[in-house]
């Protein structure tokens, strides 16, 4: 069996640490499966939009001419760093194939892809790559390594998921490899590669890390590459389940990828928008345990960003504004478990109490702590107004007024 080759921790610390800072990233779903929207012949497919060519069952011949229509005129990636930027966000990864194996960017070793195959005869990705460029986003790649239902020798292609079956390996050798060489290659620093699904055996996962330290050793690589899809083994970071918040607090690297309604490509019928308030409460949760929030948009067929998707993370991005120093580089809650009126995040001898749910008493209580309190206060008053602290038995209780002071996440901050 193939070793994989051991790195250094600081090596590690290096590659991670704007990542580990940053918390608060943007996922793009995008590619021809935004044309049907979620409906083929007049039936709506139920599940995820960007699988409805396999949730359809939708041959090859039938799905492919989609590349013709497909002209995302409004497209404009200036706007959609904007958009990512507006809304603190601090990353960006967009799905260059996904597993219709439709490639969004130029590539020399299929015709399907946005440049040859679309009237739109653009490369997203560039535009893309200098817009985050001018920015300061870092851009990241979703790339799926493993199943491709359009090309002859991916996993899925005829609905058989079973490698021995193929000649897998020369779909990697001589396609995988070579494309993810051209997005490592021809977009300038790419943030993060984000495989899915898990690459069919430990020997080639490692293999493709290898394959991607090769070209940028800086390139942060997700836990999906895994075949065990969600461990850490030879990912740079653990991966959760889609829109998964672990009960408990974990240890190491770790990031959820999340929609904001129900589908990560573009459906037409998907109205169920989570409402910023939950979405804020996500983002803290995520971080008050340790890891980052990855939160989905599905730009339509057009190249438009849903508008309740934009309102919703302009919402974010006031909020965090004013809060953002209890999110980014901030740490997980210290004690091990959750208050009743919400949840803890801490930075520096300072801790953030995000109170999520306000106690109708006025005070807000914590476990004992052994530093001494100099302060707290509210982290949106820009005159820092002294709240009173009591000490009782085992608890810390801090005054607060009746009514909240923010209405998705009330942030005291306690100094020590």
């Amino acid at each position: 069996m193939r070793r994989e080759k051991v790195e250094s921790e600081e090596r590690q610390n290096k590659r991670m640490a704007w990542w580990r800072e940053a918390r608060f990233g943007m996922f793009i779903h995008w590619g021809l499966y935004a044309i049907p929207a979620g409906v083929w012949n007049g039936r709506r497919i139920p599940g995820i939009g960007e699988w409805i060519m396999q949730r359809a069952r939708v041959p090859v011949k039938e799905y492919e001419p989609l590349a013709k229509q497909f002209n995302p005129v409004k497209f404009n990636a200036k706007e959609w760093v904007s958009v990512a930027k507006s809304a603190g966000m601090r990353w960006i990864v967009i799905t260059a194939k996904h597993h219709d194996g439709f490639c969004m960017f130029k590539t020399e070793f299929t015709d399907y892809n946005i440049v040859d195959a679309t009237p739109f005869k653009r490369d997203p990705l560039n535009e893309l790559a200098e817009a985050c460029g001018k920015e300061g986003i870092r851009l990241g790649f979703y790339y799926s390594q493993t199943l491709d239902w359009h090309h002859p020798d991916g996993l899925g292609n005829d609905w058989d998921y079973d490698p021995n079956k193929k000649n897998f390996s020369r779909y990697f050798e001589e396609y995988v490899k070579p494309q993810v060489r051209e997005l490592l290659t021809n977009y300038g620093p790419v943030a993060v590669l984000w495989f899915d699904i898990g690459t069919p055996t430990p020997e080639m996962a490692i293999a493709l890390k290898e394959w991607v330290r090769k070209f940028q050793p800086d390139t942060i690589i997700n836990g999906r590459i895994d075949p065990g899809r969600f461990e850490t083994g030879i990912g740079d970071y653990r991966e959760r389940g889609d829109n998964e918040i672990p009960a408990e607090k974990v240890v190491g690297d770790w990031e959820t990828p999340a929609t904001i309604n129900d589908t990560w490509g573009f459906k037409s019928y998907d109205h169920s928008w989570k409402s910023t308030g939950v979405l804020v409460s996500k983002l803290v949760e995520i971080v008050s345990k340790g890891g980052n929030y990855l939160l989905n948009v599905g730009p339509t067929a057009e190249g438009i960003i849903p508008r309740p998707s934009i309102d919703r993370l302009a919402e974010m991005g006031r909020w965090l504004k004013v809060n953002g120093e209890a999110i980014y580089g901030a740490e997980a809650n210290p004690f091990p478990k959750d208050c009743e009126w919400g949840t803890i995040t801490s930075k520096l001898g300072k801790l953030y109490l995000h109170v999520l749910a306000w106690p109708w008493e006025g005070e807000l209580e914590i476990p004992s702590l052994k530093e001494q309190i100099k302060k707290a206060y509210f982290l949106a008053d820009p005159r820092r107004e002294v709240l009173e602290i009591e000490r009782k038995d085992e608890s810390v209780l801090i005054k607060v007024p009746i009514k909240a002071q923010d209405p998705f996440d009330s942030i005291v901050v306690v100094e020590t």
